[in-house]
């Protein structure tokens, strides 16, 4: 009964050592895979940045995009007088 029990103990702790080892393998896989994503996400941040700090140093567009947003700002004031406004009867 002894030796039965030895052996299921052995079948046991040799189960748990392959499940285990699948385990780590697939946790190393993970971080891998995490690694990537993270290094991608990275250098897209990286390339956004220097796309608006280029954008930046571009005073001329900023300042056309400025007007323009005004003037929108202006006609989208008209719009909601003309909306709301009481008429006079």
């Amino acid at each position: 009964m002894e030796t039965k029990q030895e052996g299921n103990a052995e079948k046991f702790f040799s189960e748990f050592g392959k499940k285990l080892d699948k385990f780590m393998l697939e946790l190393k896989d993970a971080g891998n895979r995490m690694e990537n994503d993270m290094r991608k996400k990275y250098d897209e941040l990286k390339a956004s940045a220097e796309k608006i700090r280029k954008d930046a140093e571009n005073k001329k567009r900023w300042k056309e995009v400025e007007t323009n947003l005004k003037k929108a700002g202006e006609d989208l004031e008209k719009a909601f007088m003309a909306a709301f406004k009481k008429k006079k009867d």
